[in-house]
């Protein structure tokens, strides 16, 4: 793959050619925009249940549902080479007999089915009435799917079964294999039969697909047309020809993602004016000089001059800063908008929770004590005559700095002159959220955007691609590396054992359970059940317990919160309430029961809630013995490196961008439907580097050249992309 260079090979359509094409276009559009019931081998409960179960709505919806693997049917296999570490595979054989084993939920039918070479079983647990009758004892039936092991014993669980005589000949080694729901697949729609749809789909075409990519961009990447790329991926020729259609694809899904953000951070720097901050004065000097509490990082004096430089540019600030937990962000905020004040305007900082909003409250009138500057906080819990209070400060401008939740976001929330909005975890605030805040000032306010999750190059390239980006990556100096173990389920004792030990030193502990109550479909330890055994360990009055989850009553839950910040209780137990908000510098050991339970942002998160003070602290990762592959990296990865960055890029890896804050499509605003953030690094860059030089020559896509950019962008939607904002 060649990196792009420019353009070379400007389109040559004159105003004939493009009405013939758009005449094309337009009968090809309204083809796909009909309504999937209509698609032969549809009809209206198919239809239903595919825009139900996988939000297949049109015809195009079909054609842009890709397959997520291949599996090789060119080959078949013999019995006696079959072992359970082979992927999907197939055998010829014949079913010897079939016998209905087990009552109830474990009611299974089961095949004995051979070869010339050996036996094995055949296992289907639900929706197997049909195979007896289509594929009777001593017929020859050719069977696909995954080998394993049940009972002891070799096995294909849920096979595909087909007659040898109507089976086609395999012009290609690859199968493609569609996403489907068990609701589907009782109602005959399995991966077999969207690869049929898709066959009859493409076989009713009434012309080839419209080109998304201007001709010249095509040859300078070597990239293969739109209509080739959407047929093979379907029903690839070969290898090489399935590679070269994927390639085509994800390049262009990515490419317009970031030929969109680019354009908006372009027109953003270009045209967006903002308030000019060009003096540095009493305000920061006198809390430089006076209630500094340590000498700033090399990282933190960097991202400060960004932050200066962009203040005092005329345009408006849109940065993103980032850096683990404990890495002294606050500090730079302070420090941001302590510039703010120093040039007649005020600051507000808004927090997802009201733990983390009066954190930072807390913080931020501790470092300006003494200097006579006033700070409110301003949360749901609020009372009427402190809202009062604050509302009249911001509109006479005494109030200069704001600390707050959502209820920042009330329309009677009316400053003075607001010049510098701060946004703590802003994934969690949706865009109109947001985009309240920037209405309260004449002019847009400057923007800084914090995150104590390490965003991976290539997602920030993408979520965050409009923002400029800071990243603080030095820890304040005297904190020590925290210490991370792993240990299994026959080692407890061991680790009360430590416990023990800590608190004798004076320290406090966190254990951090997944679930409140025992549930009957995950094998996780309990907080109720976990609460009982450390209560049995750590008997009273010797030891003192909290305990904190989210089905307490807020009260309750600041009550046990002041007991363990107070020093009162040795140990918290809790759920991950706590991921963000406690900030206990005595607090030493995090203990993670059922740690592969959890998704390696959260566990960095959760252990980034010791090591707050000089002490050595551990995070103790506790698990059972039967780990998945992933469950194991992450747990790998976490006793390996405590690089928030290096953490963010494995778990892209590993989940994809979708689930990256614990929480499904979690501030990613758009779908990708074929492209993978964590394993499609080099295309991305690619593709931005192609928007970056495309954008650099023509930032309004005036050009000629560049109409077909312009228009699949104005069209609000490639290949079913969602432009929501993103910063």
């Amino acid at each position: 793959m060649s990196l792009y260079s420019g353009p070379v090979f400007p389109d040559c359509c004159n105003i004939t050619c493009r009405a013939t094409d758009y005449r094309t276009e337009r009968t090809m559009q309204d083809f796909l925009k009909q309504d999937i019931q209509f698609l032969p081998g549809v009809g209206p409960a198919k239809g239903d249940l595919l825009r139900k179960e996988v939000n297949i709505h049109t015809f195009e919806d079909l054609i842009y549902y890709f397959p997520f693997r291949y599996v090789d049917k060119s080959k078949f296999y013999k019995v006696r080479e079959i072992h359970p570490d082979l992927p999907y595979i197939q055998i010829r054989g014949t079913i010897k007999k079939y016998a209905s084993v087990g009552g109830g939920r474990k009611k299974r039918l089961v095949a004995a089915f051979g070869d010339d070479t050996g036996t094995l079983e055949l296992i289907w647990f639900k929706g197997a009435k049909w195979i007896p009758e289509n594929f009777p004892p001593g017929k020859e039936v050719v069977v696909f799917g995954k080998p394993t092991v049940y009972n002891k014993k070799l096995n294909l669980v849920h096979p595909e079964m087909e007659d040898p005589s109507k089976i086609k000949k395999v012009t290609s080694s690859l199968q493609a294999v569609y996403s489907t729901t068990e609701k589907m697949k009782d109602n005959y729609l399995n991966s077999k039969a969207i690869s049929k749809l898709q066959s009859n789909l493409i076989g009713i075409l009434p012309s080839n697909f419209s080109e998304t990519l201007p001709s010249w961009l095509l040859q300078q990447l070597k990239l293969v047309t739109l209509d080739r790329a959407l047929k093979q991926i379907h029903f690839p020729d070969s290898v090489a020809d399935h590679k070269q259609a994927e390639l085509r694809l994800k390049f262009e899904e990515l490419f317009y993602i970031q030929l969109n953000i680019l354009q908006k951070r372009t027109i953003r720097k270009t045209e967006y004016k903002g308030n000019k901050f060009p003096h540095v004065g009493e305000h920061l000097n006198s809390f430089y000089k006076e209630n500094l509490p340590f000498e700033l990082t090399g990282a933190q004096k960097k991202v400060l001059r960004e932050i200066r430089a962009d203040l005092g540019s005329g345009k408006q600030m849109n940065r993103l800063l980032q850096g683990d937990v404990g890495s002294g962000k606050t500090l730079v905020a302070l420090m941001s908008m302590l510039i703010a004040l120093d040039n007649d305007f005020q600051a507000c900082l808004m927090a997802p929770t009201e733990i983390l909003a009066s954190q930072h409250f807390r913080s931020i009138t501790t470092f300006l004590e003494g200097l006579g500057i006033t700070v409110e906080l301003l949360t749901g819990s609020s009372k009427k005559p402190a809202r009062e209070r604050i509302h009249a400060g911001l509109q006479e401008g005494s109030l200069k700095i704001l600390v707050g939740t959502h209820a920042l976001l009330e329309d009677v929330v009316q400053f003075k002159r607001l010049g510098l909005v701060i946004i703590d975890e802003q994934h969690r605030f949706g865009v109109a959220q947001r985009a309240k805040l920037w209405q309260k000032s004449s002019v847009m306010p400057h923007v800084l955007v914090m995150t104590a999750t390490p965003i991976p190059r290539t997602l920030s390239m993408t979520l965050y691609g409009d923002l400029d980006i800071s990243v603080i990556d030095e820890l304040p100096p005297g904190r020590k590396p925290i210490i991370t173990r792993h240990f299994y389920e026959n080692q407890r004792l061991r680790v009360f054992g430590f416990i023990k030990e800590e608190i004798r030193k004076g320290r406090q502990i966190y254990i951090v359970y997944p679930l409140i109550r025992e549930s009957e479909t995950m094998d996780y330890k309990d907080l109720e059940d976990g609460l009982e055994s450390i209560s049995r360990a750590f008997p009273p009055p010797e030891y003192q317990v909290s305990v904190v989850h989210g089905k307490m009553k807020p009260e309750e839950k600041a009550i046990s919160m002041k007991h363990f910040v107070e020093g009162r209780t040795h140990i918290m137990v809790a759920t991950t309430v706590i991921e963000v908000g406690v900030d206990v510098p005595n607090a030493t050991t995090m203990v993670i029961e059922s740690a592969e339970r959890f998704g390696l942002s959260q566990l960095h998160q959760l252990r980034g809630r010791v090591g707050r003070g000089a002490d050595q602290s551990y995070c103790i990762l506790m698990s059972g013995y039967k780990l998945s592959e992933d469950g194991r990296k992450r747990l790998e990865t976490m006793v390996s490196t405590n690089d928030g960055f290096e953490i963010a890029e494995v778990d892209l890896k590993l989940r994809g961008p979708g689930d990256l804050e614990g929480t499904q499509q979690s501030g990613i605003p758009f779908n990708l439907k074929i492209a993978h953030l964590g394993k499609d690094q080099q295309i991305l860059i690619l593709a931005r580097d192609v928007a970056e030089r495309i954008l650099d020559e023509d930032p309004k896509l005036e050009l000629e050249k560049h109409f077909i950019f312009a228009k699949n962008i104005r069209k609000g939607s490639v290949n079913k992309v969602n432009w929501g904002d993103i910063s």
